[in-house]
């Protein structure tokens, strides 16, 4: 199974990736842990990587396919993967077709409210890392941490403005790959709405295991 997870921030993506993943035996491909064991393992693509970044540019088409290619030749990704947070544009996804045949593209549909909710209402804890929702996953008292009573805040690309700009960002970038993917037969869409063990019962349908 060689998969592409498509969807806004926010659409839960990288929760059904892992547990996906965890069911199938593949590996959770993300390029944003990608670019960090990179940039760790100083390999060559990591230190180019960490130049682009220490720039303030975003990391360049050619750049993150050479880290995906590379990443796809391991023995883990022999039986398939699921790929997430690349393509993030037509020309990603058209330089992932030189090198590798998809077997579906998984479109992650979410209204723009239900991510603005979801994301707005998270709070964190800066001294334990622990993660709260104001609906979801309620502190015991508002505003403070159970675990060691520490004052939770709100991540600055939680603030509503950023969240919509985020937003923006993918409808322009991202967006178009769903149409480009529909028109190759290859996209999936999966109501990303309910909470991630209903997701992930529903994706398990659409993909049951080959014994």
């Amino acid at each position: 199974m060689k998969l592409v997870f498509l969807g806004p921030p926010g659409a839960g993506k990288g929760t059904l990736a892992l547990e996906a993943a965890k069911y199938y035996g593949i590996p959770h491909i993300s390029t944003g842990s990608m670019f960090r064991v990179a940039i760790k393992n100083h390999t060559p693509l990591g230190e180019k990587i960490q130049k682009i970044i220490d720039s303030g540019a975003l990391v360049d088409d050619e750049t993150t396919a050479a880290l995906v290619k590379e990443r796809l030749t391991h023995d883990d990704a022999r039986n398939g993967f699921i790929l997430d947070g690349f393509p993030r544009t037509i020309a990603q996804a058209e330089i992932l077709e030189d090198f590798c045949r998809l077997d579906a593209v998984i479109n992650f549909d979410i209204s723009d409210e239900a991510v603005i909710t979801r994301l707005s209402g998270r709070r964190l804890c800066p001294s334990c890392g622990k993660n709260f929702h104001i609906e979801f996953m309620k502190p015991q008292v508002e505003g403070v941490c159970d675990n060691c009573r520490g004052t939770l805040v709100i991540r600055e690309d939680d603030k509503i403005e950023a969240i919509v700009k985020r937003l923006e960002t993918y409808r322009e970038q991202t967006f178009p790959l769903i149409e480009f993917y529909q028109n190759k037969k290859l996209l999936i869409t999966l109501d990303a709405q309910p909470a991630p063990a209903v997701i992930l019962e529903n994706f398990v349908k659409l993909f049951p295991l080959k014994h």
